[in-house]
């Protein structure tokens, strides 16, 4: 049945039942502090490699690194080894770094599947239930949930067994991005498993992620589908403010759980999403402690804010080159910021797009739902690196 009444990790409740999706290079503590500014949720951190988290490697340490204003601290580990996965899990808890620790299993990347991780993962039962009970047993009282995908592709899905490994592991909820990894991001989420999922596990709490774009979106999904929240990731590029529309929108639902009357969104004019950008940069500014590194950084974001504004090609290249606060100061002040919020032209999918795509796999891999010892090895070569994705 769909809860509207937020969401309960363990010891933790989370009032609006949303919740920002990891994404690599972009939800670090300075866009997550952004998007809280407009509304309540879980806000996670970026991946992390559990491997590069045990090792202590300075950017994993940063990766891991919340603003004190976070009260709850969220991360995400990716990791491929049960016994590397407890170190870091309990490396976190040990050094009270973490509240909620979340796990991935739906990374489609293929330097990632490649390998037998990410979304390649759960296909090996055995191994994907050691990694969940490892992480569960270390975090003690700190509550672990997982993402995954529906699974490899339509003729190997993993969904259903996953779940239910991961609710007798005694995870705290089950996010399943409603996209195999063979369709990476590509056609539309299939919000039908999301719904199967939720039917088959009526006792620990499921989240539908995929193609939330609105706040219109994440309650139909509510109610098409009966979870108990939602996930979003590209849905808030260079849309802060599309979690004030999230929470006015689940303040009416816990309220009014049938009523069909839109809430009215954020129209933001192009003065307040230059406004928006500049403060995401000064966060970023703060967190790098590099001002150089923060402009670099946030030359990713320009395509996302500025999307459906009309202003122009050379402004646009401008700010992908933008160098310092003062240049982007410049650049900005062109902008006519009266300039009204251009409707459809703003809105809907963002982000990574792309075809589907058969998914990259080691050899053999779908012989045989077990892992065999041939494969361990190669395993361990899809944690290299901080990021995993």
């Amino acid at each position: 049945m769909t809860s509207s009444q937020g969401l309960q990790y363990g010891g933790l409740t989370i009032d609006t039942p949303v919740v920002l999706a990891p994404m690599a290079g972009i939800t670090n503590t300075a866009f997550r502090r952004l998007c809280r500014n407009f509304g309540g949720g879980l806000y996670v951190s970026e991946m992390v490699t559990s491997r590069a988290l045990v090792e202590r490697t300075e950017e994993s340490m940063r990766l891991v690194s919340h603003h004190t204003s976070e009260n709850i601290r969220s991360v995400q580990l990716y990791g491929v080894d049960p016994k590397t996965i407890a170190q870091a899990v309990t490396m976190l808890v040990a050094e009270d770094r973490a509240d909620h620790i979340d796990l991935n299993f739906g990374c489609p990347v293929p330097k990632v599947t490649r390998k037998g991780g990410g979304a390649a993962l759960p296909w090996k039962q055995d191994l994907f239930a050691s990694i969940v009970g490892a992480a569960v047993k270390a975090a003690g009282d700190i509550p672990v949930t997982i993402k995954m995908r529906k699974g490899i592709d339509s003729e190997h899905l993993t969904y259903l067994d996953a779940g239910k490994a991961a609710r007798d592991a005694g995870v705290a909820a089950i996010a399943l991005h409603g996209r195999t990894a063979s369709e990476y991001y590509s056609g539309e989420a299939d919000w039908n498993s999301i719904a199967s999922l939720r039917e088959a596990l009526p006792d620990v709490q499921v989240l539908g992620n995929g193609d939330i774009w609105s706040a219109g979106d994440a309650i139909r999904m509510m109610r098409q589908t009966g979870v108990d929240g939602i996930v979003v990731g590209r849905g808030c590029l260079g849309r802060p403010w599309l979690f004030a529309d999230l929470q006015k929108a689940f303040d009416e639902y816990r309220l009014n759980p049938n009523s069909d009357a839109a809430i009215d969104p954020v129209q933001p004019t192009l003065g307040e999403v230059g406004a928006a950008f500049k403060l995401h940069s000064e966060l970023l500014v703060e967190y790098f402690e590099d001002e150089g590194r923060a402009c670099r950084d946030v030359r990713k974001h320009v395509a996302w804010y500025f999307k459906g504004y009309p202003v122009g090609g050379d402004f646009r290249a401008a700010l992908a080159q933008v160098e310092s606060l003062q240049h982007m100061d410049d650049i900005l002040a062109t902008l006519d910021a009266d300039a009204p919020y251009p409707g459809a032209a703003a809105e809907g999918p963002r982000g990574r797009l792309g075809g589907a795509k058969s998914c990259a796999l080691p050899e053999n891999w779908l012989d045989s739902r077990e892992l065999v010892q041939s494969q361990r090895l190669l395993l361990t070569e899809a944690e290299l690196g901080v990021s995993g994705g």
